[in-house]
């Protein structure tokens, strides 16, 4: 009989703890409550996450959404590290150019992160140095360690809100002042101020 009431109880200790551990894992779940005027894209860029991400959490069927319409926002897919790391490489590198070609330089570095042919993490791709060259400048000369604006973080959020869905951009160049004729090779994509952007 003693058994059986420490089996009881442990039981209910049990059930007690996995209903706590559910509770606060659904408290803990980020949501939003859409606006009027917001879309999938809007809110994914609000949060830097990918729009298919956000619909897939959601099971949306369509982009539909409704005012008052409560969305789940999915777990970021890079850390807030990462993040500034390429919000500091955007500033860098786009200093000066529309909005559009900071998104952009931060897709290329999201794309090169998805190739095969790069390193597989963030801090890889924008560190990168192959044959004693530097894969971006600002690392080297060290404009890198300057603080990110705010604009190159919504760049970033935008890049991380349009990843998969681009044309693919691995390379962006000033064709004004790049020496090397490789380069120059490469089939464009877009150019987008001084800035041309390759595959």
């Amino acid at each position: 009989m003693n058994k059986l009431k420490k089996l009881v109880i442990a039981t209910g200790l049990i059930l007690s703890m996995s209903a706590f551990t559910l509770t606060t894992q659904t408290e803990a779940a980020s949501t939003h409550k859409v606006q009027s005027g917001e879309t999938y894209y809007k809110i994914a860029t609000k949060f830097g996450v990918p729009v298919h991400n956000l619909m897939k959490t959601n099971n949306a069927k369509s982009s539909l959404l409704y005012v008052g319409q409560n969305l789940v926002i999915p777990d970021a897919t890079i850390s807030a590290a990462d993040k500034d790391l390429m919000a500091r490489l955007v500033r860098a590198e786009a200093v000066g150019e529309p909005y559009a070609g900071k998104v952009a330089v931060a897709t290329v570095i999201l794309n090169r992160v998805d190739s095969p042919d790069f390193p597989n993490s963030i801090k890889a791709v924008i560190n990168q140095i192959s044959n004693g060259h530097y894969a971006f400048t600002p690392v080297q000369n060290g404009q890198i360690n300057q603080p990110a604006d705010a604009a190159s973080k919504q760049a970033v959020n935008e890049a991380l809100a349009f990843r998969g869905q681009g044309n693919g951009s691995l390379f962006f160049y000033n064709p004004k002042t790049a020496v090397s004729q490789w380069i120059f090779s490469r089939e464009t994509t877009v150019t987008i101020g001084k800035h041309r952007f390759a595959r």
